[in-house]
Order: C-alpha cells, then sequence, then structure tokens
C-alpha cells in the first residue's frame, strides 16, 4: 500500500500549534485521506514522588479522558474542515512520545503530523521535545509545523 494510501496520525493537544499542524497538512496532504486524530495524555499516577505511590481522587481519571476526547473531536472537525476523513482517538501513555510512536506502528501511518512548540537551547533540554523525540524515534515520515504567523528560532524545534 502506497504512503497515500495509508492513514495520517496527527498528533494533537489542541494548542495552536498543533492546529496550524492541521492546516499545513491540509495544504500538503492529499485531501479525502483517511485521518486518526490522536489526544495522549499522561496517566495520572505517573504524577506520584519516587517510591509513593500517587492517590488519583475517585472519577478524576475518568474526567482527564472525557477531557482528552473532548480535545481528539476537536482536532478531528479540523482535520475534516481541510478535507480529511477524520476520526477522533485518545490514548494514555508516558512518555507521551513513545505513545504516538506506538499509536503510528498499530495503525500502519503513512505519516505522523505534529505541532511544534519551537523551544531551542537549554528549554528543550530541559523539557524536551516530543515532536523531536517522536521524529527521531521513528522511520515514519513526521511533518513538524510550526506556526506560519512566528518566525522559526534558529535550530529549529
Amino acid at each position: 500500500m502506497a504512503d497515500d494510501e495509508r492513514p495520517i496520525v496527527f498528533a494533537y493537544d489542541g494548542s495552536d500549534y498543533a492546529k496550524e499542524a492541521i492546516e499545513q497538512a491540509g495544504e500538503q496532504l492529499r485531501e479525502g485521506r483517511r485521518a486518526l486524530v490522536l489526544t495522549v495524555y499522561e496517566p495520572l499516577g505517573a504524577l506520584g514522588f519516587v517510591g509513593t505511590p500517587a492517590t488519583v481522587p475517585e472519577g478524576l481519571e475518568e474526567d482527564v479522558d472525557r477531557k482528552a476526547r473532548a480535545v481528539a473531536e476537536e482536532g478531528a472537525q479540523l482535520a475534516g474542515r481541510v478535507g480529511f476523513d477524520a476520526e477522533a482517538m485518545v490514548e494514555r501513555g508516558d512518555p507521551i512520545w513513545q505513545r504516538i510512536v506506538e499509536f503510528a506502528e498499530d495503525h500502519d501511518a503513512g505519516i505522523v503530523v505534529m505541532g511544534s512548540h519551537g523551544r531551542t537551547g537549554i528549554s528543550q533540554l530541559l523539557l524536551g521535545s516530543v515532536a523531536g523525540a517522536t521524529a527521531s524515534h521513528t522511520d515514519r515520515p513526521v511533518l513538524i509545523a510550526h506556526l506560519a504567523s512566528q518566525p522559526t528560532p534558529a535550530g529549529g524545534d
């Protein structure tokens, strides 16, 4: 199967960067193509301290999942408006980049599309980059979009 017949995976977090990635993909990729709009959230239990299990209040995990689904639905609507046959998907995982890579593998994605917050220098070293980690851990093509209205910082991502 040709890459452009396989689904697009949009890693979507509701940010302006993620919205721009959908817009740019609409300009660059074939219209009508199947798209899986993926929102990934970290398990709440991962928020505890080392050696101390986190206590998650009853119902909180379901609330986070519900909000993640709303974000994914928003992304699917945006993708639909620019011409893709989009479906919203939600996954839980940590680290987020790894869940995106695994999801793309599981769904035989032709391309992964995501926005980049444009961190460089020390902020990228300390905070990392989901876009950079995703791109460096998959053999699939990755389209990393930056906000069109802002200049791309020297050094990229």
